[in-house]
């Protein structure tokens, strides 16, 4: 993995990386409980899959799974929240309660199947599709599209939206490239969202993502060189 110039926060997250290419600039997980770090190296027998954590515990799942040396992901934004009568800037999950695990299928089904410490994690199933038993199979997300989403993500930005198809007002069908500001990387189409041009980014089965505004300059049409 490359050196880069970004610092980490915690659970995942990290300062934006001042170049955007994945996987090099995906930024390390790292427990906050343990110190635990763990790198996001791509291999043939691994894929990523999404958990869900019951009652707002997907911290704690990243916590235990981070330290048994398994790469996770966990989505996250600034928000301002009143603190005791106080404004306090804060980290929120973005998708509640989801987290990503880029493991093998026998890993993750220890995780969920077999191990008591994780007793409040399941399957996010994918239920578009059918495996031989003719049911759902557990969601997985494909490289690409995870590695998008990350690099979308990774800055913790408090303008990230979770949001629905009816809150975007799509200006095409074309793919974009943002090329400069913190987004700079993110594939996605460009729509109206909040009455702001943004990147629109989808995650298969789970939803879809804005990044903050970004101005007409900061895009490229993906088919452009």
């Amino acid at each position: 993995m490359s050196t880069l110039s970004n610092v980490e926060t915690g659970r995942g997250q990290a300062n934006p990386p001042s170049v955007r290419f994945a996987p090099d600039t995906i930024p390390e997980a790292v427990s906050a409980l343990t110190g635990v770090s763990v790198e996001y190296v791509p291999a043939p027998d691994k894929r990523w899959y999404v958990f869900r954590a019951s009652y707002g515990r997907e911290n704690k799942a990243f916590d235990y799974i981070v330290a048994d040396g398994t790469f996770v992901y966990i989505a996250k934004r600034y928000t301002h929240k009143s603190v005791n009568g106080k404004q306090k800037k804060v980290l929120e999950t973005l998708i509640p309660n989801l987290l990503f695990v880029y493991s093998t299928e026998e890993k993750v089904e220890e995780y969920v199947k077999n191990t008591p410490a994780l007793s409040f994690l399941t399957y996010y199933y994918n239920h578009f599709e059918l495996d031989k038993g003719q049911k759902n199979p557990p969601l997985t997300i494909s490289r690409k599209e995870m590695e998008n989403f990350i690099i979308a993500t990774c800055n913790q930005s408090e303008h990230l939206k979770l949001v629905t198809e009816s809150q975007c007002h799509f200006k095409g069908g074309e793919t974009v490239m943002v090329i400069d500001g913190m987004f700079k990387g993110v594939e996605g189409r460009v729509a109206r969202v909040s009455g702001q041009q943004r990147v629109v980014i989808s995650l298969t089965d789970v939803g879809l993502i804005s990044t903050a505004y970004i101005p007409t300059a900061f895009l490229r049409m993906k088919n452009e060189k």
